[in-house]
């Protein structure tokens, strides 16, 4: 099989972790150079968009790190774990009409602030919060800031208080704290039942591809074809070409002088040279009138 540059982007599964995805696909891509931008918890499904070869220079690079939820939910309930996958702490058998949740939501969109959950991949003293946890044991935390864009319900029946919502948010959203925070807020205690991510990294659910069909593409020699270019995470950034003599030089590490190119950039770019080949990123430096190399991309694709 060819070398493998680029992003492929699995639906998945339940009960699979992120690293058992990419632990799974190591062996059925026979390589060792894959990445990921951004775990999902074992529980939830969707959109999962992998790093291979080259595009793993990515990860740190991504312009569009929102994602978007469909979380079902349960009011009435709480649990250790703020998810259905938890021990029972606490029942009320007060019902909530919808109206009440669509008068408390607008107190979580925007910036709000979340306190990590103990279930959680969070490091205190050099321990994940979650080891700690499972040791019975609960730390002092410190709330974090996160951005909540689009938060609406979808469907909820009263009778047994489960609903469904979609949740847009910033990189680093609990939507299980969420939940959890929201029928605090509604005096019953609320948990997240269901997560599956729609979109992820600009990718959504129709870019996606199952395990199965990762493995029939491999053992057919298709996957390679498969791939996205990873110049796509970069598409909310201009073009900027270069002449052939410009390209050596980029490649080379030397900066450019901004005065000098046919379609100098604002700020930063996806840079390709002659043929259409993408190189990389970089960074127009305007005090310095220079075009100074972000990452380069080692046969990162063709302008689409």
């Amino acid at each position: 099989m060819e070398a493998l540059n680029g992003i492929l982007c699995v639906d998945k599964p339940q009960h699979f972790t992120s690293f058992d995805v990419i632990g799974k696909l190591r062996g059925v891509a026979k390589t060792r150079k894959i990445g990921h931008t951004g775990t999902l918890d074992p529980m939830a499904t969707g959109v999962l968009p992998l790093l291979f070869g080259e595009a793993t220079k990515a990860a740190d690079l991504l312009p569009r790190s929102d994602k978007c939820y469909h979380a079902s939910f349960k009011l009435g309930i709480t649990t250790d774990t703020q998810d259905a996958w938890g021990q029972e702490l606490s029942r009320s058998e007060e019902k909530v009409p919808a109206a009440a949740i669509n008068a408390i939501l607008p107190r979580f969109r925007g910036e709000i602030s979340q306190l990590p959950p103990m279930y959680s991949a969070v490091s205190v003293g050099g321990k994940r919060l979650y080891e700690l946890a499972r040791k019975g044991i609960e730390v002092e935390r410190q709330p974090r800031t996160v951005e909540i864009k689009k938060l609406a319900l979808l469907s909820y029946d009263p009778s047994s208080g489960a609903g469904e919502a979609e949740v847009r948010c910033s990189s680093g959203t609990y939507i299980r704290t969420l939940f959890h925070d929201i029928g605090e807020a509604l005096g019953v205690g609320g948990i997240m039942t269901g997560l599956r991510r729609i979109e992820a990294a600009g990718f959504s659910l129709a870019d996606c591809l199952t395990l199965e069909e990762v493995e029939k593409a491999a053992k057919d020699g298709t996957l390679p074809g498969l791939l996205i270019p990873v110049e796509a995470v970069f598409e909310p950034y201009p073009p900027c070409k270069l002449s052939e003599v410009q390209a050596r030089l980029f490649l080379n590490g030397v900066r450019l002088d901004l005065g000098r190119l046919a379609n100098p950039p604002a700020g930063r770019c996806r840079v390709y040279g002659q043929g259409g080949a993408f190189l990389g990123l970089a960074e127009a430096d305007w005090d310095a009138k220079e075009l100074r190399l972000k990452k380069f991309f080692h046969g990162g694709g063709k302008a689409s």
